[in-house]
C-alpha cells in the first residue's frame, strides 16, 4: 500500500497559541446537512451539484434538492442542506498560473 503525504497549505507552521494560516474541515449530518470551513470560492451551484474551491482543493458536492444555507467567504464558512449523494475532491488550483479574467483568448495566445 502506497503511503500518501497529506496536502499542506502554504505558509509557516503555527506557533504556540496561534491558529493555522488556513484550515479546512467538513462535517456531514445525516446526509442532509454539510458544513464546510476553508472555502475560498463557490464556482457553480444548482439543486443537484455544488462546486467549491477550498483550501485543500476543488470540492464537488452532488445530491438532490441542494440549497445553500450559509455562505461567508470572509470567514470561509459554507453550509448546504438537501440529500447528499456524493463528495469528490480534485487537485487544488494553481493560483499563480491563472490568467486574469478580462483578457480574451486571442490576447493570451499572442502575448
Amino acid at each position: 500500500m502506497e503511503e500518501r503525504t497529506p496536502y499542506r497549505t502554504e505558509g509557516r507552521s503555527p506557533g504556540m497559541g496561534e491558529q493555522p494560516a488556513s484550515s479546512h474541515s467538513l462535517s456531514i449530518a445525516n446526509r442532509e446537512r454539510v458544513q464546510i470551513t476553508g472555502v475560498v470560492a463557490v464556482d457553480s451551484f444548482d439543486d443537484e451539484e455544488v462546486n467549491l474551491e477550498t483550501e485543500m482543493g476543488l470540492l464537488t458536492i452532488r445530491g438532490e434538492d441542494l440549497q445553500i444555507k450559509q455562505l461567508d467567504l470572509e470567514k470561509g464558512e459554507f453550509e448546504i442542506e438537501g440529500f447528499v449523494s456524493g463528495l469528490q475532491y480534485a487537485s487544488p488550483r494553481q493560483r499563480s498560473g491563472r490568467q486574469p479574467r478580462g483578457r480574451s483568448f486571442l490576447e493570451r495566445l499572442l502575448r
